[in-house]
């Protein structure tokens, strides 16, 4: 298996939605509203895609001033994909174009209470950071 990471990968609304369905996290996002989904995808400071050959498989989208702090909004990996360090290495791809001072923080999800920490995520009163951030 080959990953591609990329950065600056021309995400489709459809391409996307399609991926959080096959993940966790389309549990939790308006999966029937491709306006909202455009949106997230516009808007959002740096996104981070993993791709298998032409199929989108993980996605990283983050919200940050660069310097600071980042919000980590989203972390989805294809189900099919999990368990292969493809969103650990996500998490790498982003805190690499982020620089050395600026801290990723994340609301977790529920269901990845346990996923989190195996990144390098620690809890922390209003949510969880990245450590050494």
């Amino acid at each position: 298996m080959n990953i591609t990471y990329l950065d600056d990968a021309k995400l489709t609304v459809e391409a996307a939605i399609e991926l959080y369905r096959r993940s966790t996290l389309g549990e939790r996002r308006p999966l029937d509203r491709p306006d909202i989904f455009a949106g997230m995808i516009k808007n959002a400071s740096l996104t981070m895609t993993a791709w298998d050959g032409e199929r989108l498989v993980g996605i990283a989208r983050t919200l940050t001033d660069f310097t600071y702090v980042a919000y980590l909004a989203d972390l989805a990996v294809d189900r099919d994909y999990q368990q292969r360090g493809i969103g650990k290495q996500l998490i790498q791809e982003t805190r690499q174009r982020l620089g050395g001072e600026c801290m990723i923080v994340l609301l977790a999800a529920p269901k990845a209470q346990d996923y989190y920490p195996k990144l390098g995520f620690e809890p922390n009163p209003r949510g969880w950071m990245l450590k050494d951030s």
